[in-house]
């Protein structure tokens, strides 16, 4: 997509509720043009969303369960049933937190962020925003987070059928089942579990780590945190796309973000921390 045609798109976001125009863009006979993951930040940022790799997060501040269920309800009876089932509504006591991804795609396109805004719109005639920041009334929140858990093996299909079966999990419905591919929680509650392939056994490291996937303004704070808390960065070679840090013990986990990403040639196979098939150093 074109600077002319993203900034086109921009300007379709301010208006009818539920169309976002791209001048010159058919969906029907094209399909919704690819937005870089630069322009999707730059345009959902100001509205309280963040890029989280494969999905769009926020996070709305409320004073009470039953103030949750109410914005739930605003938000799930103001959008359309195709729109409702690219949501993800998680209600706490002091927030709720609502999460956008294609079923279908790993890609946030058009359709995503234009639903962003539109979701944007229904909190506020609630009088409440989807730009909901630490404050010192609420220093517990923060941006919104995706957690996932990399496993190394030898032999990705003799050992996937182990871990479908003791987290009662199924393969992700995203992507084509070939027996390697990620499996993930039919609840979305527990983290998605990738697998990464090995050439040969690695006996001095861990096999299993965890994946963190932050706002791309989050992660420098975060990283800095970790250090002071006993952590060191093993590997930064592709940053900002990704960090690799570990504990004292050397127990790993790979800090993700959505920048440094846009120049790979396949959109859709950007698994956070997947590496492309480069070795960790």
């Amino acid at each position: 997509m074109t600077a002319v045609r993203q900034r086109q798109f921009a300007a379709g976001l301010g208006g009818p509720a539920g169309h976002a125009v791209v001048a010159g863009c058919d969906d029907a006979a094209m399909g919704s043009p690819v937005l870089t993951r630069q322009f999707i930040s730059d345009v959902t940022a100001p509205l309280g969303w963040r890029l989280l790799m494969t999905s769009l997060g926020t996070s709305i501040a409320v004073d009470s369960m039953t103030r949750a269920a109410d914005v739930a309800s605003q938000i799930v009876t103001g959008l359309s049933p195709a729109d409702v089932g690219r949501l993800r509504i998680d209600l706490r006591r002091d927030r709720v937190l609502v999460t956008i991804r294609s079923l279908d795609t790993w890609i946030v396109g058009p359709p995503d962020v234009d639903l962003a805004r539109r979701v944007s719109e229904l909190v506020r005639w609630r009088g409440l925003s989807t730009d909901a920041r630490p404050t010192e009334a609420r220093p517990g929140l923060r941006p919104n987070q995706v957690i996932e858990v990399g496993i190394d093996a030898l032999d990705i299909p003799a050992i996937r059928p182990f871990w479908l079966a003791v987290l009662a999990y199924i393969p992700d419905p995203s992507v084509e089942d070939d027996g390697t591919s990620p499996i993930v929680d039919p609840y979305e509650q527990g983290p998605t579990i990738w697998f990464q392939q090995m050439d040969e056994p690695r006996p001095q490291r861990n096999r299993i780590h965890f994946d963190v996937a932050v706002p791309h303004d989050e992660a420098q704070a975060r990283m800095t945190a970790a250090i002071s808390a006993g952590g060191s960065i093993v590997y930064d070679a592709e940053a900002p796309a990704f960090w690799v840090l570990a504990d004292v013990e050397g127990n790993e986990i790979c800090m993700c973000t959505w920048e440094g990403r846009d120049a790979l040639p396949d959109p859709a196979g950007d698994d956070p921390g997947a590496n492309d098939g480069t070795e960790w150093k």
